[in-house]
């Protein structure tokens, strides 16, 4: 099974730079998700600070179901973008 999820790529930054998934800090999955179901993400963005590397940045991220009322995972999302 392949999840893409094409909204993460509207909270990145623009051509030019390069994003690399640099880890999650907190992850956790309150309700599984029934097989054939629709899936929806949403991202928030709560930090970024720069660091020599680039910039680091944060967002929450919160995956919904259509067949459940909890939301089936809830990370905080740690990017690092290099230009």
């Amino acid at each position: 099974m392949s999840l893409t999820v094409p909204m993460l790529d509207e909270v990145l930054p623009e051509e030019g730079a390069m994003s690399l998934n640099y880890g999650v800090n907190r992850v956790r999955f309150p309700a599984p998700v029934p097989s054939g179901s629709r899936i929806r993400g949403r991202f928030r963005v709560t930090g970024v600070e720069d660091t020599p590397a680039g910039e680091r940045g944060t967002m929450q991220a919160t995956l919904e179901c259509d067949r459940t009322e909890k939301p089936v995972c809830v990370a905080e999302l740690v990017v690092l973008t290099v230009s």
